[in-house]
């Protein structure tokens, strides 16, 4: 089993929300990923890394970064809306599949609906969605992935995301038991998992190697324990410190790594410390210390 290591822009708290502002440039982004030892990175939202191939391809190859995926979000609870997205989640895979990445990570628009931005953290055991419901946002989602799929060869998976409609444990089974094995895969994030009230380690056992690449983010329990008894919402939660650099939460990373071994899995873990901060060397900093930790676990 071979698990390598990468970062992500959103660990500088570069997000697709607009509302929120991006306090750091793609250079020294790009900068601090490569500084903290880490061998791979994600696009962020598109248009934040170089859209065009040679220059993309160039600022990666600068710093020894190979670009493995990008998180894209679609509204796929708004059929009227897919053809739009799909066109733009097209879009984001061509420039991948000219970089030669590993993946395509699709999710659904999260942080973009009031409720759910509200509950987040707060459903677990529930599902928000009818079963007709579920059935049209899995056959957009099989839409989407299929075409990806079709038109760049990129591995598809989705990732669970809290303050959106696929977060609990059951709103994941919900959409993987109506969306083909092969054509799409899980993303599992481990902070976002144990936001929602579930457990990473058990959700590896669960969907086997249906598991085809992997956010490691961790989830300090205090912290989410206390987000929840304040009624505070999603970006409320994450502005407390709920997803905390890895090794000081709930996640069990020496456990998934286990799991994950047991599987055979040969690939990726992207670091991912979601984060809305002041102090503009605090994601240099838990960048190097997320990336101690890893090593200390033997990765």
């Amino acid at each position: 089993m071979t698990i390598r290591v990468a970062g992500a822009p959103v660990s500088w708290g570069i997000y697709e929300f607009a509302e929120i502002a991006q306090k750091y440039t793609p250079e020294q982004v790009l900068d601090e990923i490569a500084a903290t030892g880490y061998s791979g990175v994600e696009l962020g939202p598109y248009g934040f890394l170089p859209t065009d191939p040679s220059m993309l391809r160039d600022a990666l190859a600068a710093r020894g970064l190979k670009l493995l995926s990008a998180y894209v979000p679609v509204r796929f609870a708004d059929a009227d809306n897919l053809a739009q997205a799909e066109a733009a989640a097209l879009t984001v895979g061509r420039l991948l599949a000219s970089q030669d990445a590993v993946a395509i990570v699709l999710a659904d628009d999260a942080g973009t609906v009031p409720d759910l931005i509200r509950q987040a953290g707060k459903r677990a055991g529930q599902s928000i969605l009818s079963e007709a419901e579920w059935d049209r946002y899995a056959a957009g989602v099989s839409r989407v992935a299929c075409t990806l799929h079709d038109e760049t060869g990129l591995m598809c998976v989705f990732h669970h995301h809290c303050a959106g409609y696929v977060e609990t444990a059951e709103e994941v089974r919900a959409l993987f038991s109506r969306v083909d094995d092969d054509l799409l895969g899980l993303c599992l994030d481990s902070g976002h998992w144990h936001f929602a009230g579930g457990d990473a380690v058990g959700a590896i056992r669960e969907y086997g190697s249906r598991v085809r690449y992997l956010h490691f983010k961790d989830c300090h329990p205090e912290r989410r324990a206390e987000a929840l008894k304040r009624d505070l919402d999603y970006f409320q939660a994450t502005g407390l410190g709920v997803f905390s650099e890895l090794g000081t939460g709930s996640v069990d990373f020496p456990a998934i790594v286990r799991e994950m071994d047991a599987l055979g899995y040969d690939g990726w873990a992207v670091v991912e410390q979601d984060v809305l901060v002041s102090d503009l060397d605090a994601p240099r900093r838990s960048s190097a210390a997320n990336r101690a930790y890893l090593r200390s676990i033997g990765l």
